[in-house]
């Protein structure tokens, strides 16, 4: 009689140990699965991240060569429109020494060497009588018929090149960002490879749970970051 019941204790703690082995067994693969969920996750959002870092790097380099050819273009813009100011400077000037010298065919003669854009100015500005009356304007320049389209090229290449530029610095932020969650994904794989060096179980969840929910932030940098 004995026997049998240390028989049956037997069979009772086999059974039990069975019913125990099985519940962690299958918490294990679990576990497992997540972990390799995790590291997919990040393997992908890794190479995306990478990729669109470059690609928003790339195109920052170019925005910027683009803002400094449109500087250059501007700047050779302003000379050639400091040439024109000065060229027609000098040659009212030298009008005016004609006229007051009394000399009708030579200041005739600097009048018609005038640059086209200067002369609807010119012709504003003679009216006024610059040689008679002391508020008139210094120069035909200072007229307001007076347009530099030399200046205002220039303008307009300085505006543009400010806008490009501006560009490039959203692409250099959005190529930081993508650095900066690439960097969050290297975080959360070491996570995950350290969760697995443990042995013990609820470290190791703990561990995983932590890695997934660190996971979500830098994947909703990329789903939310401009791409390229």
């Amino acid at each position: 009689m004995p026997e049998s019941a240390g028989g049956s204790n037997v069979e009772v703690a086999h059974h039990l140990s069975e019913h125990h082995e099985a519940p962690q067994s299958r918490a294990h693969e679990m576990l497992e699965i997540v972990e390799a969920i995790v590291l997919a996750v990040v393997a992908i959002a890794t190479a995306w991240s990478g990729y669109q870092a470059a690609l928003w790097t790339g195109h920052q380099a170019e925005l910027y060569s683009v803002s400094d050819t449109l500087r250059i273009q501007a700047a050779g813009a302003t000379d050639a429109a400091n040439e024109q100011r000065m060229y027609n400077a000098l040659t009212v000037a030298e009008w005016l020494k004609a006229q007051v010298q009394g000399q009708d065919k030579l200041a005739l003669l600097f009048e018609g060497r005038l640059l086209p854009e200067i002369r609807p100015a010119f012709k504003s500005w003679k009216q006024t009588d610059p040689l008679h009356n002391p508020n008139a304007p210094a120069g035909p320049q200072l007229m307001h018929e007076y347009h530099s389209a030399k200046a205002e090229e220039a303008a307009k290449l300085n505006g543009q090149a400010a806008k490009v530029f501006e560009q490039g610095n959203v692409a250099r932020r959005n190529s930081d960002d993508y650095v900066k969650a690439t960097v969050m994904l290297a975080t959360v794989l070491l996570l995950t490879a350290i969760s697995q060096r443990f042995k013990t179980h609820g470290v190791r969840v703990g561990l995983a749970v932590m890695s997934a929910l660190l996971l979500c932030l830098p994947l909703y940098r990329i789903l939310t970051l401009p791409r390229a």
